[in-house]
């Protein structure tokens, strides 16, 4: 304000500031301008997308690439709607995702209902707070933000914003600063003994990695447990990269492919010990609904809240940090000798029969030669859709957060923009987006955005026009063709009308020419390679 006095707005900004956001997007509004303003003045560049969905989902990329929070900004009424996809996609899959809409003041909506809902009643469902900002509570609810989503399970919260209170002036407590809580070691009562005994005892011992390890950044504690105890490790998708997929006792990602599924859960199945190191179950299939039965098979599961999903049921857990407890286990325990059978070295033979990397063409046949071409340290955006099941069992990450995608909720139209978010955090490294032609136009408008912001994104488009993973699941139930077909289109044109450059391929050949090109392009790339909607029999 004129006289230095911060507005409400101001101090929100100031809160997530502080807690490294950089970054916000979205589609502003009257009722949002002073929220726009107050980030700006902060630090906080706002970046505006075309649609609300795709905003979220950048704020995702950016923090799955920085660790801030993502923060996407919405205007009353209908912006607010469109954040409810992304905000529900956050919720089941771990996201901190800080979502601030303007709306109407209270007195003003007694008499007025023009675009007047109740925001709060729309997100409670699928956030994990939500609240409307006060001027004199401006800080305390920042920090609960904050706080709240980032705590273990991480997650979206929301914040409604009163047009009259945005402006109002408020106050700042400089002293006031809840830290997240610090993660907790399992302790007490002989539990832990018993369980260092039966990793010391274990001769198939098996481990299942996901999404709390990632978030505890247990990547190098999972690592030296494997080696000093020969345990093999399959991951969750959004856990791939954790530790480096070339390690000898990697067997890459599970849970959505049937494919890699029959050859990874007979191994988890003969096995004597399993631990489920942060195994956060939300991105799995039925199939590993109760794979293992803790009454004949000993299973420690380390996980960030208890168990209320049941989707598995183990012999101990321990709610704690995944990193801190695999230390503490390991503790004085002496290594053994696991499956002398040789079973790893086998079962790792039979994934890479399963997802040959060959293929003249075809998707695994394009996916094959991105990787190929592609620098090591790329980061890799991907769409749902049948094309995401193969891609997730065939990319192999070096680094975690290497492939970013909607595991939990598996919602379309998330690739390009998670990638235009990586891409905003992490300008100097390769991008590049796999996404179906369906999913592609859903968010086509997007590119303009990473046209606008000067990103040299690489776009892989897998043109089959068709749904092909419904059509596929049509086919096996022999039912009739419907719903899953539309024209085909020129994505290679579109992408050059949207100020980037753009090429049709047809072989692993002009794929790898158009490759090139783009790395060395200062602006955005369309490939569309154009694919066969048959191509997904039997591989995934």
């Amino acid at each position: 304000m004129a006289d230095g006095t911060p507005r409400a707005a101001d101090v929100l900004a100031a809160r997530l500031y502080e807690a490294g956001c950089r970054f916000a997007f979205g589609m502003p509004g009257g009722e949002v301008l002073t929220l726009v303003d107050a980030l700006e003045k902060a630090g906080i560049r706002f970046i505006l997308a075309k649609h609300e969905n795709s905003a979220g989902f950048m704020a995702e990329g950016v923090w799955h690439r920085t660790g801030a929070p993502g923060i996407l900004v919405a205007t009353v009424g209908p912006g607010a709607l469109n954040c409810v996809n992304v905000a529900a996609n956050a919720e089941q899959d771990r996201v901190p995702l800080i979502i601030l809409t303007g709306c109407v003041d209270e007195d003003e909506a007694l008499t007025y209902t023009h675009q007047v809902l109740d925001h709060r009643a729309v997100f409670e469902p699928v956030v994990k707070k939500t609240w409307r900002l006060t001027a004199n509570g401006a800080d305390n609810i920042a920090d609960r933000a904050v706080s709240v989503a980032q705590e273990r399970r991480a997650g979206p919260v929301h914040v409604d914003v009163p047009i009259s209170v945005a402006d109002a002036p408020s106050r700042m407590d400089r002293k006031r600063r809840r830290a997240v809580a610090a993660p907790t070691v399992p302790v007490g009562d002989g539990v832990l003994e018993q369980a260092r005994t039966w990793i010391g005892e274990a001769e198939r011992p098996v481990m299942v990695v996901g999404l709390d390890a990632l978030r505890d950044r247990a990547g190098g504690d999972i690592r030296e447990f494997a080696e000093r105890f020969g345990i093999p490790f399959v991951t969750t998708y959004k856990a791939k990269g954790l530790v480096d997929e070339t390690h000898p006792l990697c067997l890459g990602g599970a849970g959505l492919s049937p494919r890699a599924d029959g050859v990874i859960l007979p191994l988890v199945r003969d096995a004597d010990l399993v631990i489920c190191a942060g195994y956060d179950p939300i991105e799995m299939r039925t199939g590993w609904r109760e794979v293992w039965d803790p009454e004949t098979v000993n299973v420690i599961d380390i996980s960030a809240v208890a168990n209320d999903h049941y989707m598995h049921q183990a012999t101990v857990s321990f709610v704690a940090d995944t990193g801190a407890t695999l230390r503490a286990l390991g503790q004085d325990v002496p290594p053994r000798e696991t499956w002398v059978d040789g079973r790893i070295a086998t079962v790792k033979s039979q994934l890479a029969e399963a997802f040959p990397v060959d293929d003249s063409w075809g998707p695994a046949g394009v996916i094959a030669e991105c990787r190929a071409v592609l620098p090591p340290e790329t980061i890799a955006t991907v769409d749902s859709g049948a094309h995401r099941i193969l891609l997730s069992q065939m990319w192999t990450c070096r680094e975690p957060a290497q492939l970013l995608q909607s595991s939990g909720l598996c919602t379309m139209g998330c690739a390009v923009p998670l990638a235009i978010g990586a891409k905003i955090a992490e300008p100097e490294k390769p991008v590049v987006c796999f996404a179906g032609d369906a999913g592609t136009l859903m968010v086509l408008g997007e590119m303009t955005t990473a046209a606008e912001l000067g990103l040299n994104v690489i776009f892989v488009v897998f043109g089959d026009a068709s749904l092909a993973l419904i059509e596929l699941k049509q086919r096996q139930r022999q039912l009739t063709n419907a719903g899953v077909d539309f024209g085909t289109n020129n994505f290679a044109a579109m992408g050059q009308a949207m100020g980037g450059d753009g090429y049709t391929v047809h072989d692993r050949g002009e794929l790898r020419r158009a490759l090139s090109k783009s790395l060395e392009s200062n602006r955005f790339s369309v490939i569309a390679a154009v694919v066969d909607r048959k191509g997904y029999d039997g591989r995934i």
